[in-house]
């Protein structure tokens, strides 16, 4: 049996609806001293990134200098300008990472992905990332997948990893908003 979804969060919302969302949490935030942190991250929840006319219209809406709002953006790396995969991969590419093979890891990701790193596959399922430490030096090369970490990981393993996400994506039965 076959159930239809109602309305719920899963159904598509129209861009008018995000920016009303994004004016509400600007007016509720518009006095608080510390406010623009606060604003990107809840204006990144609602739009899944932060796109140029986003950044803008809170620069307006907290009367911050366009700059300052895009170098707060830019220098946080859990802030992004452009839209992320399902599922965030990261190669570890620290010293013993580097050296036990992570730069080939990274190139057969890039590869396996048909994108580079800051970029996300079309599907929007995968966006790729590299970091620096993941505390499993012994264990090199080593990579991550959401919160998952993937230790001595040999490039013909890949494929197998990623379609593990791909095989569990396509299982999960929709979801049903109460």
């Amino acid at each position: 049996m076959v159930e239809k979804l109602g309305p719920c969060a899963c159904q598509p919302i129209s861009e008018d609806e995000l920016y009303l969302r994004l004016e509400q949490i600007i007016a509720e935030y518009q006095a608080k001293p510390g406010a623009l942190i606060p604003v990107l991250q809840m204006a990144q929840g609602v739009f899944g990134y932060l796109p140029e006319p986003v950044l803008k219209k809170i620069s307006l809406g907290l009367n911050k200098p366009y700059s300052e709002v895009a170098g707060v953006v830019g220098f946080y790396s859990f802030f992004s300008t452009h839209p992320r995969g399902k599922h965030m991969i990261r190669v570890c590419l620290g010293t013993a990472c580097y050296v036990r093979g992570g730069k080939r890891i990274l190139e057969v990701l890039k590869q396996k992905l048909g994108i580079d790193v800051g970029e996300t596959t079309s599907d929007r399922m995968f966006s790729l990332e590299v970091a620096r430490c993941f505390g499993a030096c012994g264990l090199a090369p080593a990579i991550s997948i959401d919160d998952e970490v993937y230790q001595r990981v040999k490039p013909t393993k890949i494929q197998e990893i990623l379609d593990q996400y791909r095989q569990k994506d396509s299982a999960e039965p929709a979801r049903k908003d109460k």
